[in-house]
């Protein structure tokens, strides 16, 4: 009997789980259970772990539909030790005063940068619909006659809030292109000029509080081409920049894009003090303004990707040495989105769930039911799945320094698939970034690579990779083309190596070569791998656009994989013709057809039936008593052979050699 329940001491108890990926444990608490002081510790244990069974029951049964199991759903990254979730949030904020409506003065017939901007907007938004609609867009003018907000701020126009990108919103951006959407904008929202940046940066924070998804990445994008937005108001400036830091403070990240304006855009006059960037961005390195639609598009795109680690892990280079990397992919195949299953009565997606069946009982079975098993020696071996996981496992996840060798030790054939990207992580070990760059700046120097070995996961096993050092390049437009950090490109084990079989064919001679050689260096050109979309994915997705935009028809997608012949010709000139004499004989024609022979030209011996079965075979074929799985021509051409007459039906020829074999 445990007694009455007047008079127990409660008390919380917490699980201690060690976590043993970083080298330090962390206390994890359990959901808290109070158990009176003199309570017996086996009925505790007994207890716990009913409730441990109940939960995984629990959670094995209840999926219901709601904002909580959606949180849980959201794209989670579990790479190590380390877990990452949430989407990704961006907010337009667009200056709407009149000289953003005023084309420039070089161009007067071309795009103003309010076209410009809103251009950007609806790039960003249709490329969002394609790779990731669970992110969450937002457009927001200032600088308006009319204001649209929640907090009733002045000159602040939320066109749209934060939410998923879809066709609906797209074509809402699509009524403010060209000179009807100048039109257009002048009557629904209006041109204001006694407006405050403060003001406009505390209604995009209220547009973050009032999600209530978790977020991974916070931005604001202001697009304006006024460089002093507040010249004549201190306080205003200064309640600006004060705004500003405390965006900064709660991870929110304000980008400029600044346009062009006559006599130039200073962004030491006010915006210096307001920008910021991220924890895994360059410090001090400002875009140029820009006057061109492209400049635009490049620094929007830079600064909208999102820059998701595949992992953080350890990079040791020695016993006591260790720093903090992030690893990442620049270059990543794209596939057909895969189709959505829809519920036929409401058009919702309809989620699958698997459950696991007790063949001889038919109960249900949880996870912790079923165990793996292994025949060996005719015995099969059952495991524990602790057991199964710690076969897989070799070594705790990160990078080993092995050791240094030349660049030129690296060759082309070794290339195995495509290299992943090496930064420094300096969130979660101090000092990171100062011993990576000086790891790369001597790398760089004494041009040497060097060799780790790699283990990217618990259960995965470790591979051989060089780290070859990438300094950073900059375009004209101070625009990042390639960042500063390692290339991991992964090594060949032997059993990747392979020999490819070599026929002996006649060898060119020198004469071919060398006019070969002429063609080869009049056809090269600089490959750039993102000059050649896929045409197939390009037409899928416009076809999907058009469909969502209610199009007429869908854009045609050049397919910019095709020759160029007519160029390549032009290019060429007569040194084609001047191979082909050289390789080919006299009078022959490579493209031309081969002459089909005329079919019964010859007389009636083409039409004969090559008889391929001696005597003996078909001796055999009688013993076997399969002499009539001959065809029929066989038998014709068997009685022709030993001079039997036979009539034109198949029985008749099977009983005329019957009979001849049965004699003779």
């Amino acid at each position: 009997m445990i007694g009455p329940k007047v008079g127990f001491t409660f008390l919380t108890l917490s699980v201690v789980t060690p976590l043993w990926g970083w080298g330090h444990s962390v206390l994890r608490r359990d959901p808290e259970v109070e158990v009176p002081s003199n309570f017996p510790l086996q009925m505790f244990c007994l207890i716990l772990s009913f409730r441990r069974t109940m939960s995984a029951w629990e959670s094995y049964y209840k999926k219901e539909e709601g904002e909580e199991e959606e949180e849980q759903d959201e794209e989670t990254e579990t790479v190590g030790d380390y877990k990452y979730s949430g989407r990704d949030s961006l907010i337009f904020l667009v200056d709407a005063s009149k000289p953003m409506f005023e084309a420039q003065n070089d161009d007067a017939d071309g795009p103003t940068p309010f076209d410009m901007t809103i251009e950007c907007i609806r790039s960003v938004y249709t490329s969002k619909i394609i790779s990731s609609d669970r992110d969450l867009l937002a457009v927001v003018f200032y600088g308006t006659d009319k204001h649209k907000n929640s907090v009733n701020f002045k000159h602040v126009y939320v066109l749209q809030e934060l939410d998923n990108p879809g066709a609906k919103r797209v074509l809402e951006l699509d009524q403010f292109k060209g000179d009807q959407g100048k039109a257009h904008f002048r009557t629904l929202i209006g041109h204001g000029a006694d407006y405050t940046l403060s003001e406009a940066l505390w209604v995009c924070s209220n547009l973050f509080s009032d999600v209530r998804l978790k977020m991974s990445h916070k931005r604001i994008m202001l697009f304006t081409n006024e460089d002093d937005p507040h010249a004549g108001d201190k306080a205003k400036a200064a309640l600006a920049r004060t705004k500003a830091t405390d965006l900064r403070d709660t991870g929110i990240f304000l980008d400029l894009m600044h346009l062009k304006k006559p006599g130039g855009f200073d962004i030491s006059l006010f915006y210096r003090d307001i920008i910021n960037t991220a924890e895994d961005e360059d410090l001090g390195v400002h875009f140029e303004e820009s006057g061109k639609l492209e400049d635009l598009m490049k620094k929007v795109r830079a600064k909208e990707t999102r820059k998701r680690s595949l992992a953080r892990l350890n990079l040791r280079l020695g016993k006591d040495v260790a720093l903090t990397v992030s690893i990442f992919n620049l270059v990543q195949k794209a596939f057909k989105p895969p189709p959505i299953r829809l519920y036929r009565e409401t058009n919702e997606p309809v989620k699958t769930k698997t459950r696991t069946f007790n063949l001889d009982t038919g109960g249900l079975l949880l996870p912790s039911d079923t165990k793996r098993s292994q025949t060996y020696g005719n015995r099969q071996i059952v495991m524990e799945k602790e057991e199964t996981e710690e076969l897989k496992r070799f070594d705790d996840p990160g990078l080993i320094l092995i050791g240094f060798k030349p660049l030129t030790t690296l060759k082309r054939h070794q290339y195995l698939r495509p290299s992943q990207f090496v930064y420094p992580e300096e969130s979660l070990v101090n000092g990171s970034t100062t011993l990576f760059n000086a790891l790369l700046t001597k790398c760089l120097e004494k041009e040497v690579l060097a060799l780790c070995r790699y283990t990217p996961r618990r259960n995965t096993p470790p591979r051989f990779v060089a780290l070859v050092p990438q300094d950073e390049e900059l375009d004209a437009q101070k625009i990042q083309v390639s960042p500063p950090g390692f290339q991991l490109v992964f090594l060949p084990y032997a059993d990747d190596k392979r020999k490819v079989p070599f026929t002996e064919k006649v060898p060119a001679n020198p004469e071919q070569v060398d006019k070969m050689k002429a063609i080869v260096q009049k056809l090269r050109f600089k490959y750039r791998s993102d000059s050649f979309e896929n045409p197939v994915l390009q037409q899928h997705f416009r076809n999907l656009e058009a469909l969502a935009l209610d199009l007429m028809e869908p854009e045609q997608a050049e397919d910019l994989t095709m020759p160029k012949v007519e160029a390549m010709n032009n290019r060429l000139g007569s040194l084609v013709d001047e191979f082909k004499e050289l390789v080919y004989p006299p009078n022959y024609n490579p493209e031309g057809k081969a002459v089909k022979r005329k079919q019964g030209g010859d007389g009636p011996e083409d039409k004969k039936i090559k008889f391929e079965l001696s005597e003996q075979d078909l001796r055999d074929h009688v013993k076997k008593g399969t002499l009539g799985k001959l065809t029929v021509p066989l038998l014709k051409e068997a009685c022709r052979t030993f001079g039997l007459k036979g009539g034109g039906k198949k029985q008749e020829l099977l009983d005329v050699l019957m009979e001849h074999f049965e004699k003779h």
